[in-house]
């Protein structure tokens, strides 16, 4: 994973895409100043990334970011530039060494466990856990805070979109032109496919990560004609590639009469330069052509102007793909355009324009969303772009990045505010599942500790319980993977759609209650004590005798004096 020093021009280009090393706070390069000058930037330590509730008021998460993160990792390697500048803004008298060790710092001793793109995730449960060298994990904080946190965030809020629009609606992303500067777009597009998306207008994110991109035209397109224009070249060939070609204008004219007598309207009413627009776009894509039906009257212009060009088509054996709708009451514009093009395909003969898609865009949340999944919706394609990429409802997930331990030993933060004490020592995290398949709970537990066995009867501590809860897993998933080892990568990462293939797959395992988008069923966490009794909150086999008391109810004498030895500054 380490580049050679001075081998600039060997970095991953796509790991600069990502973050660059000075993507950071400077609070991280002053703590590393600390830590080389107290000769500890070789201790071990360990950081576990995650968050403390759920977004959007739901039950759930998806965790995303890992690709990103481990391309970060791989090119990380501060450069002469960066050291120059950390050298103008830290003290003028800190000692060459420092820098010169700054200049020499890869990734190659750090480890990494993750949950893989896609997984559930829930508060409390590590995202990511980082060990390697004090100096190097520190300096890691913000850019893998920064690259999992909004990532995790808009893949979870287009897994709700998905949910509401129910798995046979097609969604669109188109939020670029709204998001928060092009690496939030880009990040936007990538994680709402993995969300569920079915794809994106962003270009970018399909050169660049796979993403499937699809697009037409605007109203720009269309109000850009006045109806004089004459094209080029207004032949077109048949489908099938034989035969004459044939004036595609004359023929849209002829029909454009046959069209507005079944509509009931004068063959002057539709827009003329609207027309010629659809005209234009047809001979560019007869194969692709849709039409944008509001520019001026989707009932008097839009309609039977695309009616007129796709029957043209039509006669040449091509067959349009679809409109699109852009304002108005998008649920009855939709019944109406469906209507027509019922009525439309039976006096025309022509059966494919029955079930022509119907797209619909304009500034969609999760309410209105509702409204056009509802039952009896003739609406097909979705676009959703401002709600989706800026996460209105709750711009931040709030991850956070704790020091769990250092030197195999554990650490603690203790603060007045209960929410944000940290549990101490490296964790491994299990997900227990009943015989059908369905989650039971994530449970934590020290890493030391023997795993939780499928058949075992457990005794775990959920979250702000005040009781025990006796569980019986008929299956055990262990949640992190271990994806670098000392810099190395591990196994290869699964593709983008592996990892919308897998988010979608562990939201089918989600109860309906844990789904819900309002005041939904929250899932439980347990944590509980090991044989050391570093923690009070996990597992321990059933049995007669009382169970171990949850941390906010009681600490076990060992943790208790490891708190009060914390507090008194004392060693762990």
């Amino acid at each position: 994973m380490a580049a050679a020093p001075g081998a600039e021009r060997d970095i991953d280009p796509e790991g600069l895409a990502a973050a660059r090393p000075l993507l950071t706070d400077l609070y991280q390069a002053t703590m590393a100043l600390g830590y080389w000058r107290a000769g500890r930037a070789q201790d071990v330590a360990e950081f576990e990334l995650f968050f403390r509730c759920c977004p959007f008021g739901g039950a759930f998460a998806l965790a995303a970011g890992l690709r990103d993160c481990v391309r970060f990792l791989r090119a990380f390697r501060l450069r002469d530039a960066d050291v120059q500048f950390l050298a103008s803004v830290l003290p003028p008298d800190t000692e060459p060494a420092f820098f010169a060790h700054l200049r020499a710092l890869d990734c190659s001793g750090v480890t990494v466990r993750a949950l893989p793109e896609g997984s559930l995730a829930f508060p409390g449960v590590p995202l990511l856990q980082v060990s390697g060298p004090l100096l190097v994990v520190q300096l890691l904080e913000t850019p893998l805070l920064c690259l999992v946190s909004y990532a995790s965030l808009v893949a979870t809020n287009a897994a709700r979109l998905r949910l509401i629009a129910g798995p046979e609606k097609r969604l669109l992303e188109m939020g670029l032109r709204r998001a928060q500067g092009p690496d939030g777009g880009l990040t936007a597009s990538t994680y709402s496919y993995l969300g569920g998306f079915d794809s994106s207008s962003n270009v970018l994110a399909g050169q660049l990560r796979g993403v499937p991109v699809a697009g037409t035209l605007a109203h720009s397109f269309v109000t850009s004609f006045s109806g004089t224009e004459v094209p080029p070249d207004p032949m077109l060939a048949p489908a099938a590639g034989e035969g004459p070609r044939v004036d595609l204008a004359g023929r849209v004219e002829v029909w454009l009469e046959a069209v507005c007598a079944h509509l009931g309207l004068g063959v002057q009413e539709p827009h003329r330069g609207e027309r010629v627009a659809f005209v234009a776009y047809a001979l560019a894509f007869p194969r692709a052509f849709q039409g944008l039906l509001d520019s001026y009257s989707m009932r008097r212009s839009g309609l039977p102007n695309f009616l007129a060009v796709a029957l043209a088509l039509g006669e040449l054996g091509y067959q349009a793909v679809g409109v699109r709708l852009d304002s108005g009451d998008l649920l009855q514009q939709a019944r109406e355009v469906r209507g027509v093009f019922r009525t439309a395909a039976a006096q025309f003969q022509v059966p494919w324009l029955e079930s022509l898609p119907i797209a619909v865009s304009n500034n969609i949340d999760e309410e209105q969303l509702a409204r056009l999944a509802q039952e009896g919706s003739e609406v097909d394609v979705i676009g959703i772009g401002t709600s989706l990429v800026t996460c209105p409802r709750q711009p931040a997930l709030g991850c956070v990045y704790k020091l769990v331990a250092v030197g195999g030993q554990p650490r603690m933060k203790l603060t007045e505010d209960t929410e944000k004490q940290t549990l101490p020592g490296s964790k491994a995290a299990f997900r227990l599942l009943d015989s059908d398949g369905s989650l039971l709970l994530d449970l934590l537990q020290l890493a030391e500790e023997l795993p939780p066995q499928a058949g075992q009867e457990l005794r775990v501590w959920p979250r702000g319980a005040q009781k025990p809860r006796a569980v019986r897993p008929a299956h055990v998933e262990s949640l992190l993977q271990l994806w670098v080892q000392q810099g190395q990568l591990c196994e290869p990462l699964p593709s983008l759609a592996e990892s919308r293939a897998f988010a979608q797959l562990s939201l089918s395992r989600l109860s309906p209650a844990h789904k819900w988008l309002e005041s939904p069923e929250l899932y439980q966490v347990g944590e509980g004590s090991c044989s050391a009794g570093l923690n009070s909150l996990s597992w321990r086999p059933a049995h007669p005798s009382d169970p171990p008391l949850p941390l906010q109810v009681a600490l076990s004498e060992q943790l208790q004096a490891l708190v009060d030895r914390m507090r008194a500054g004392g060693p762990p």
